[in-house]
């Protein structure tokens, strides 16, 4: 489709993003992104190698162990579903700073917290802005890649997921018996600086800035664009734009984003990314929360505990590594149903070496192969998410998926809390498989294949 500026005829921003080439100036932009999600995910990842010391500091049961754990996920429902809401409405670059504001302050907080109540709510305000940094930055790096390679970028997005979360369980290692926990928490608290090089750097999304109207400030963000990415080329002129005859779409009001979740093409694929979501997360963060503290209630010491978890979730780099390839090799739609499924299958057998105590060596295989399709499941849902709504709605889309998925995250530890002294780790385990299986059916069935098209071919 085509727009005016200035009286002239010109092609969409997205005609002329789509044309360019992968450069170092996109990758410049995804590293800034992608580093923000690193630490943010070792923010949250911490509470997993913690949680033993916690529990053991303020005495708790498995039941408020569980509320603890889930406090966090609490505020992420929250966060996940304002942010999408404000990011559509007033850019994604404003509301992505925000989010790092809130969970530097929430790591800091929770480090001076004095008792479980006040680390539950600084929890709370850490997992507020955890859940709105997620959706926003998808939005972001879809928005900047080209099709052609935009399945691999978000998967690799994701993938600092799983590296946030062993850089946690590695820091926890050397640093816990140093500093303790509240120190941990102090000292991730730092990298929220890191919202000035947002600031300076990264631009709004010339997308949104155009869907909402400003094509004067659309025009001028994608020409500077253009320019960095033909300086960092090396070439002396950009492949031409393709001009599209098509109708531009009318732009949807901001009071009706919501509702457009709920009409025509969108509808079908609503229903499959909020059941997705919510079992995936159900499962995982029911699983993996507790990993630790299920190993020390196994008899291992604190450090043997966070230093078998980390050993397991190394798997998670060439998980997400295999999925991000097989995203754009295989497709979506497969590559989500494969990892839901092995996820299952080893979670299950990790339940079951678990629960007949079986040698470590044997532990650690199976949990070798559950992060591996955890960490693989993770770079499906967020490449697969922001491609299957409008740019008018996409943060909206993506921010509420993720906040349906954040119900699961926070009932799935307190599930595991009230049901250990019931089944033990094996019936655990094997409740998180189900959730797997459960999210697996989901995506078989309604899920929509999005491998190689335009944002906009995708739009319906």
């Amino acid at each position: 489709m085509n727009t005016t500026v200035g009286g002239l005829h010109r092609p969409s921003v997205a005609a002329r993003l789509e044309r360019l080439p992968m450069t170092r100036y996109q990758r410049m932009l995804f590293a800034i992104i992608a580093t923000a999600w690193f630490f943010d995910s070792m923010d949250l990842g911490l509470m997993t190698f913690v949680l033993g010391s916690i529990k053991a500091e303020f005495g708790l049961s498995a039941v408020q162990t569980g509320l603890l754990a889930s406090s966090s996920f609490a505020g992420m429902f929250l966060g996940a579903a304002t942010a999408g809401m404000l990011a559509d409405k007033f850019g994604r670059k404003p509301v992505f700073q925000l989010s790092m504001i809130f969970w530097g302050v929430g790591s800091l907080m929770c480090g001076l917290a004095q008792n479980v109540d006040q680390l539950m709510a600084w929890r709370i305000v850490l997992g507020f802005g955890m859940g709105m940094e997620f959706p926003i930055g998808l939005a972001m790096v879809s928005e900047i890649v080209p099709a052609v390679s935009r399945g691999r970028y978000v998967a690799i997005l994701e993938g600092f997921w799983p590296l946030g979360f062993i850089a946690a369980g590695i820091t926890a290692y050397l640093c816990l018996p140093l500093i303790g926990w509240r120190g941990l928490f102090i000292a991730l608290s730092l990298p929220a600086v890191f919202v000035f090089v947002v600031r300076r750097w990264v631009p709004e999304s010339p997308r949104w800035l155009e869907d909402a109207g400003r094509t004067l400030e659309a025009d001028a963000v994608t020409s500077r664009f253009e320019q960095r990415v033909l300086a960092a080329s090396g070439r002396q002129a950009l492949p031409p734009v393709a001009f599209s005859a098509a109708a531009p779409q009318p732009r949807a009001s901001r009071g009706t984003l919501f509702a457009e979740l709920f009409k025509g093409v969108y509808a079908r694929r609503t229903l499959m990314l909020w059941a997705l979501w919510l079992f995936a997360l159900l499962g995982y963060y029911g699983l993996t929360t507790w990993l630790g503290a299920l190993l020390q209630q196994a008899g291992y010491a604190v450090t043997k505990s966070v230093l078998y978890t980390v050993l397991i979730s190394l798997a998670g780099i060439p998980g997400f590594i295999f999925s991000a390839w097989l995203l754009e090799a295989w497709g979506r739609k497969p590559t989500c149903v494969l990892m839901l499924v092995g996820s299952a299958a080893a979670a299950y057998l990790y339940g079951q070496a678990a629960a007949t105590q079986a040698p470590v060596s044997q532990l650690i295989m199976a949990g070798l192969a559950m992060q591996f399709f955890l960490f693989g499941m993770w770079s499906v849902l967020y490449a697969y998410t922001p491609e299957l709504y409008p740019t008018r709605s996409r943060a909206t889309g993506a921010g509420f998926a993720s906040s349906i998925g954040r119900i699961g995250s926070l009932a799935g530890p307190y599930i595991v809390g009230v049901l250990l002294p019931i089944t033990g780790q094996a019936g655990i385990f094997t409740l998180g498989a189900a959730s797997f299986v459960v999210a697996a059916l989901v995506v078989l069935l309604l899920g929509a294949e999005t491998k190689g098209q335009s944002l906009e071919q995708l739009s319906g």
